[in-house]
């Protein structure tokens, strides 16, 4: 079975969860609505412009898990899920997921948003597999920290090699969607590289390979 691999942010869906995430604390009042925004919108802007500082940028966004018990914030991210990232999946995501399905490829989400945001989309998008930043739980509640490697830029590739070789697959017949400069590094491994909608450098990049350029959203 070959592997896969669909970023997730502006790829399967047509915005930024992680992004829309904090906006959504902010409408909602759980966190400041001046200073939370100006930052959220801030390391957004790095993060299109190619030099996040992932570490500061997990610090800012896992915060706010720290700072309130499990069922209340699961309850905020069912009513996140619901209003505002399922009418975000992107016109053409679900045919692309069945085609894959049909084919019997093994499916995975790989992103760079934590994995509290991350796992209902892939349960909704009925993606059996994520590869995801996990925010660090102790004594039943989030620390504000995440464990393992943060699956951003390299991140991504060097986690995907983990569960590689913990699942005994490889990259042979592999195929990534993605619409990120963020993702060439993983984009240069797999055997079917593909642009989804994608950002400029990207769109230069695939155009100057030769990779297939898709839209999702029309």
């Amino acid at each position: 079975m070959a592997l896969t691999l669909f970023d997730l942010d502006n790829t399967l869906i047509t915005d930024d969860s992680d992004y829309l995430w904090g906006q959504y604390l902010v409408e909602i009042g759980i966190v400041d609505p001046l200073e939370y925004a100006e930052k959220n919108r801030q390391f957004f802007e790095d993060y299109e412009q190619g030099h996040l500082d992932i570490n500061q940028y997990l610090k800012f966004s896992l915060k706010p898990l720290s700072l309130h018990n499990i069922q209340q914030l699961n309850n905020w991210r069912i009513d996140y899920i619901d209003t505002v990232i399922r009418p975000l999946v992107a016109t053409g995501t679900q045919k692309l997921i069945e085609k894959h399905r049909s084919q019997g490829d093994t499916l995975m989400i790989i992103s760079a948003t934590n994995l509290f945001i991350t796992q209902p989309i892939a349960d909704l998008l009925e993606i059996p597999n994520i590869l995801a930043t996990r925010p660090e739980i102790k004594n039943g509640s989030y620390t504000g920290n995440y464990t393992g490697t943060a699956t951003f830029q390299e991140g991504k590739v060097t986690a995907l090699k983990e569960w590689l070789k913990e699942n005994n697959m490889d990259l042979s017949g592999s195929t990534f969607y993605s619409d990120s400069h963020n993702d060439l590094s993983l984009l240069k491994i797999v055997d079917y590289p593909v642009a989804v909608n994608p950002d400029e450098i990207l769109q230069q990049t695939a155009e100057k390979n030769n990779w297939p350029i898709i839209d999702l959203r029309n």
